[in-house]
């Protein structure tokens, strides 16, 4: 499955809160976010207009490897 186009960082933020994870701070147009299901796991999103492909892939990359599952799975348990 591809990598969705035009993705807001306020959209991916709020759909990695509906799977665990929180805000833990923010510094400029980054929010940082964390969970602790299989171990803590730290991840930060761009509050950008349109995540750019490439940092949506990495992020998807490492939230689906952390949780154990396909990138292709998480994006269809993420609504994106």
């Amino acid at each position: 499955m591809k990598v969705p186009r035009g993705v807001s960082g306020e959209v991916l933020v709020k759909a990695l809160q509906r799977i665990g994870y929180s805000p833990t701070r923010q510094r400029g147009d980054h929010v940082y976010l964390t969970t602790i299901q299989n171990g803590e796991h730290h991840v930060g999103v761009p509050l950008h207009k349109q995540v750019k492909v490439g940092t949506l892939s990495a992020i998807l990359g490492s939230v689906a490897a952390h949780l154990g599952m396909e990138r292709a799975e998480l994006i269809r348990v993420l609504n994106l």
